[in-house]
């Protein structure tokens, strides 16, 4: 485990958990791709949640806030000339960001300056402040919202990647559709793996509940189904992460506007009538489970569940902001 840093601790979500029945999208997150499944409604964990939440602010998403640049390419910059550069842990797709090069794990931070990993297979506990970290051979973090990654991120100096960062740090710099090249290679990644959803708790998503199925523990801790990062060595983008299509979907700074479907026929991502409503979060890339129902490869946009949604799909990585030079002042004519 490599030693920690002195890092400003924040607050974050505790991550919600219900009873009750739930159905969810055909393929959106966890559930597989069944007949008369790809327009069941969602129930949503938070409003069915009886539990007091503190809320907690959201990192903003960063491509409102004029600070990046997610489809330039790498090359000089930093204050005075200086070539900036990214931490070991990650990479750098472009020119004033930096992605992490492996999907994320949790670690806890102990009032005598040990770090404890968190389970990987369970959700995070409430009020934990969670650091979030990026590292090869490790189970990556499932059963995680948007706004407890968002937080672990912040806390170690990062934040989540938005949509364009993301598909940008997977298309590589030769813009293919998959981390590896521009086909299809179902050997390279870790997906298109049957769906363990319905080999443990049955074919009839109408009795698939969110805490007992979704994020039931076993999941994550199935042989043969989630891997440690960079297992599979192919599934490498031009500029060196790992496992951006497959594995855990990686959520990102994004929420789902009125302009959602817009975007995504850009991209010519079929959504494949996933419910959705705004102010949703978006996640991205597939899982261990999925081949591509929202898109292919680098594309796949997943935009159907609330930021606080989490269960054995969902993970993510950190994103970090370089620093711009400094505009050169226009010399006044005489």
């Amino acid at each position: 485990m490599p030693q920690s840093r002195t890092l400003l601790l924040v607050p974050l979500l505790a991550a919600l958990t219900t009873s009750g029945a739930a159905i969810f999208a055909a393929s959106s997150c966890g559930g597989p791709e069944t007949a008369g499944a790809a327009t069941a409604s969602t129930t949503s964990p938070a409003s069915t949640s009886s539990a007091t939440v503190t809320m907690i602010a959201d990192i903003p998403d960063a491509s409102a806030t004029g600070d990046l640049d997610a489809s330039a390419d790498a090359g000089d910059g930093g204050d005075g000339g200086a070539e900036p550069t990214c931490p070991d842990d990650m990479v750098r797709p472009g020119k004033f960001f930096c992605v992490d090069r492996y999907e994320g794990y949790l670690v806890v931070l102990g009032p005598d300056g040990s770090v404890t990993p968190h389970p990987y297979y369970e959700v995070p506990e409430p009020d934990v402040t969670y650091w979030a970290r990026s590292e090869k051979d490790v189970y990556p973090q499932a059963y995680i919202s948007r706004v407890v990654a968002s937080n672990a991120c912040k806390a170690v100096g990062k934040r989540l990647c938005n949509r364009e960062e993301w598909m940008r740090a997977c298309k590589g710099p030769k813009g293919w559709m998959y981390p590896y090249g521009y086909r299809l290679k179902r050997d390279k990644c870790n997906s298109s793996k049957p769906h363990l959803l319905q080999e443990f708790f049955g074919s009839d998503p109408a009795k698939w509940k969110y805490d007992e199925a979704f994020n039931n523990p076993k999941l994550a801790k199935e042989p043969g189904y989630l891997a440690t990062t960079g297992f599979f060595p192919e599934c490498m983008t031009g500029e060196g992460a790992f496992d951006m299509v497959g594995n855990l979907h990686e959520w990102v700074s994004d929420t789902v506007g009125d302009d959602i479907q817009d975007i995504l026929a850009r991209d010519k991502v079929d959504r494949n009538k996933q419910p959705y409503r705004t102010g949703n979060g978006i996640f991205m890339g597939g899982f261990f489970s999925t081949n591509d129902q929202h898109g292919p490869g680098c594309t796949f946009s997943t935009i159907a569940h609330e930021p606080r949604y989490h269960d054995y799909s969902t993970g993510f990585r950190c994103c970090k902001s370089l620093p711009r030079p400094p505009k050169e002042k226009k010399k006044k004519k005489k």
